[in-house]
């Protein structure tokens, strides 16, 4: 039986290798995106972890009570340094001076300017040799005054710099140009995974970084014997109370660990959904494969049980032959995981943020989840033909190859189905009254969907008939071949549903997330333009930036402009609650922004007196003319005083949740006296190249800062959102490609299946050219009832679902894109024609008289 098991499968080589194909996709898709989710959480460990290698306890500045937010001064010294290293239990004393900073390439591009954890500064520190050895020198000398230098080889090769160039950087305002005079190498991962490194002399990194003559941190080594612990309360004894403190790396290793668990979880998440549902579609593919071998196989299974094989030996002869073609597929299908897992950082990655680099990781659980999942699903898929198989009579299979379900099973199958329509629909119509997209509520939303789909899947054998029956009418119309397109798809109502699903999946989930994508955009549009009335936007990238007030002056000297009005971002605290605030002038901010007032207005706004969203007012029970204490900058409201409600208007992404006082917000910002937006009104409301140019050029072109149109705004806070869509698009891609392989295995097995049928048809005249066409016509008709199904499913899922976005975008209402879904129908269709291409080539190519002998 083995035997007989091995040679089914090397006699039908093109089956086997579409199969193989169908197993292989899914099981790439899953490895790949194990190894992806694994190399890319060791990439950001890397990238976002500092080294504590060699280091015991790290000591660092702390700010007074009261102190100013943003504020440099601290106590880690010359002196300090001297007193920690002459510690019982210290090996070894260094002192750091380390920030970060935004470079801009040789072409002016800024360079991960939106990664804050890889934008890398640090002071070149030689020790009693001459030598940094944490930033050894590569090529060229170390830097020495304020007008030079170092990068890392990899940074000076992305920003396509050699020595002698000028450098263009900044950390929180000005822009600096600095000569590049040496090229450094670095063990520091946050480095190597893609970030950038700039050293800087002593003076230069203290006065950018810390204060003259001061280090932002002292790292502690341990001598033999000594604990950490031990050392870190020995340093805490010395150190000035409240101003400094001392941490073992172990409990800031621990620190940085659960930043990263959080940080990277949700790239393991997306991926293996997608690959599920691969999956899912694929074993579509192989239960149709597998039915329809054992019904071709029908008289050999018959002749097998008639010279004595066993239902248990045939059951074991069929899962035999799938675990062969699962083994094989699960090898190629990993193989070709590793390359999904390579492509999908580029996928992911933007131009502004890409992911960090470093090597694959290949763990144990891809390996075993690859042979787990491509051998256990394609010999689950196979059991119940082989079982049906197995149930078969000798006499009773050679007579015919089909089995109709019985009329007791397919009212079971109705009752199922019903069952859980109404119960996947009732969840999801639960959802028409969800205020936010909470996790429970997007619980929800996925089990409504998955239950859907389950139930139209049950449901699909049931509705073949009548619908096929439907689409034949126009199949009619091009004759006999019409007709017997048509009886040919009603001739197995479960085959035609099993090809038909595997369309319909990936046409739900397209559609859904089509219009998904659509009502998104649509309100995002909306949400931005109508809080912004200027028609250009100078920004920073976060609120730790900011912008050169003398930047600020030569923007609103420019011809053109009408307005310039600078914004200071923070965050304004009531109680534990923290919320973003915008420091406006009262003067310009209504020529810069829309803001429409349910009461008061922002005149009123002045030092103490600020106006606040609805939302806020709502969270904070307050209305115009209440008082309320609150905080601003950061600190946990040490510094609270009343301000009193002049205004409250409508939810705006531009004025963020509350509009105050410049100068009350620049007093306690990150960054004290700092802004970190212009709103630029023009003449006329113009905009233009030359413009943006000119305003690029009054900030120095920063590589800190955005110049941006309204429009380009728009699509920057719709970027995310597109970006995810695109992405979901893209790994969408590898359903359809299961889905045709499916329709191009179900079909040619067809033909082999219908092979006597084909020739008495040749025999009595019907041309290659009709047998095409009738090959085609079935194709198209499968293609159509499962682009029908995918579409229903699709628009009711996206239509209850999408309103889980109006408690973030209030704007939101369901939209249908009927040109996008006009062309999933062409392209559905287009798969379906495609699919047909080589059966119906090889269904015209059969002569009459061979194909009647050797059916």
């Amino acid at each position: 039986m083995l035997r007989t098991a091995l040679r089914n499968v090397l006699a039908h080589k093109a089956r086997l290798v579409m199969t193989v194909l169908a197993v292989c996709l899914g099981v790439a898709f899953i490895s790949g995106s194990l190894v992806f989710a694994d190399s890319t959480t060791a990439a950001y460990r890397a990238s976002l972890s500092k080294d504590y290698a060699g280091i015991a306890v790290s000591v660092e500045p702390k700010s007074p009570p009261g102190a100013p937010a943003g504020g440099r001064a601290n106590v880690l010294d010359d002196a300090l340094v001297a007193k920690l290293a002459a510690m019982p239990g210290v090996a070894a004393a260094r002192p750091v001076v380390d920030g970060s900073v935004t470079l801009a390439a040789k072409d002016g591009s800024p360079m991960r300017a939106d990664n804050a954890m890889g934008k890398l500064a640090a002071a070149y520190l030689p020790g009693a040799d001459g030598k940094d050895g944490r930033h050894p020198l590569t090529a060229g000398r170390a830097p020495r005054n304020g007008g030079e230098v170092a990068l890392d080889r990899g940074t000076a090769a992305a920003g396509s710099y050699s020595l002698g160039d000028t450098v263009t950087l900044a950390t929180d305002g000005p822009v600096l140009k600095m000569r590049l005079v040496g090229l450094v190498s670095t063990h520091d991962t946050r480095v190597t995974s893609g970030g950038t490194l700039a050293v800087f002399d002593k003076a230069t990194a203290q006065r950018l970084f810390a204060a003259p003559g001061r280090y932002t941190g002292i790292d502690l080594s341990a001598a033999p014997g000594t604990s950490a612990y031990e050392l870190a309360r020995n340093a805490d004894a010395l150190l000035p109370k409240g101003r400094a403190e001392a941490v073992t790396a172990t409990a800031k290793a621990a620190q940085q660990s659960v930043f990263i668990d959080t940080k990277t979880s949700s790239y393991s998440r997306l991926p293996l959904i997608f690959a599920v549902v691969s999956l899912f579609i694929g074993s579509f593919l192989i239960v149709n494969t597998f039915t329809m071998l054992i019904t071709r196989r029908s008289r050999e299974i018959a002749l097998l049980r008639a010279i004595g094989a066993t239902r248990r030996q045939v059951v074991g002869s069929v899962l035999a032959e799938a675990a062969l073609v699962g083994l094989v597929a699960s090898a190629l299908g990993f193989v070709l995981g590793l390359g999904v897992a390579t492509v999908l950082p580029d996928v992911l990655g933007t131009a502004d943020d890409l992911l960090p680099r470093g090597p694959l990781v290949v763990g144990p659980l891809p390996v075993l989840a690859s042979l787990v999942v491509g051998v256990g699903v394609t010999v689950l898929a196979a059991w119940l033909p082989s079982r049906r198989a197995a149930g078969i009579a000798p006499v009773e299979a050679m007579r015919t190859a089909e089995q109709p379900p019985s009329a007791a099973l397919s009212r079971i199958r109705g009752a199922a189905g019903a069952i859980l329509l109404v119960l996947g629909a009732g969840l999801l119509v639960s959802l028409s009254g969800a205020k936010d997209a909470s996790d429970e509520n997007l619980r929800t939303a996925m089990l409504g969907c998955g239950v859907l789909v389950t139930a139209v899947i049950v449901l699909a054998p049931l509705l073949a008939g009548p619908v096929m029956r439907l689409l034949g009418r126009l199949t009619t119309r091009f004759g006999v071949v019409g007709d017997l397109a048509k009886d040919n798809a009603l001739r197995d109502p479960r085959r035609t549903a099993a090809t038909a699903v595997a369309l319909m999946i990936s046409t739900a989930l397209v559609s859904g997330l089509a219009v998904i994508d659509h009502a998104s955009s649509r309100a995002l549009d909306s949400q931005a333009a109508a809080g912004l009335s200027a028609d250009y936007v100078i920004g920073t990238r976060n609120t730790t930036t900011a912008i050169d007030p003398a930047a600020v002056r030569r923007v609103a000297a420019l011809p053109g402009v009408a307005t310039a009005s600078a914004v200071a971002d923070s965050t304004i605290s009531t109680g534990t609650f923290a919320r973003t605030v915008s420091g406006v002038d009262p003067r310009t901010v209504g020529a810069v922004m829309k803001l429409r007032f349910t009461s008061g207005s922002a005149t009123g706004i002045g030092p103490g007196r600020i106006a606040v969203s609805s939302s806020f007012a709502r969270e904070n029970r307050i209305s115009t003319g209440g008082r309320i204490d609150a905080s601003i900058g950061p600190g946990r409201g040490d510094r609270s005083r009343p301000y009193t409600v002049v205004g409250i208007y409508q939810d705006n992404p531009t004025a963020q949740d509350v509009l105050a006082y410049r100068g009350d917000v620049q007093q306690h910002s990150y960054l004290r006296d700092s802004v970190q937006r212009v709103l630029v009104a023009t003449d006329h409301g113009t905009t233009s190249p030359d413009l943006a140019k000119r305003l690029r050029g009054a900030v120095d072109d920063s590589p800190l800062l955005k110049v941006q149109t309204r429009a380009q705004l728009v699509r920057e806070q719709a970027g995310t959102a597109g970006d995810l869509i695109t992405l979901v698009f893209g790994l969408l891609a590898i359903g359809v490609i299961i889905s045709a392989l499916g329709m191009v295995n179900t079909l040619a097995m067809s033909v082999a299946e219908r092979t006597r049928e084909i020739g008495v048809l040749r025999a009595i005249g019907m041309d290659r050219t009709g047998i095409r066409r009738m090959i085609r016509l079935e194709s198209l008709a499968v293609a159509a009832y499962g682009t029908l199904l995918g579409l229903t499913v699709g628009l009711f899922g996206a239509w209850k679902v999408g309103g889980l976005a109006n408690g973030a975008i209030p704007q939101y209402t369901f939209s249908v894109p009927w040109g996008t879904l006009a062309l999933v129908v062409a392209l559905s269709l287009a798969v379906g024609a495609a699919a047909a291409a080589l059966p119906a080539r090889r269904a015209a190519a059969l002569g009459p008289l061979r194909a009647v002998a050797d059916a």
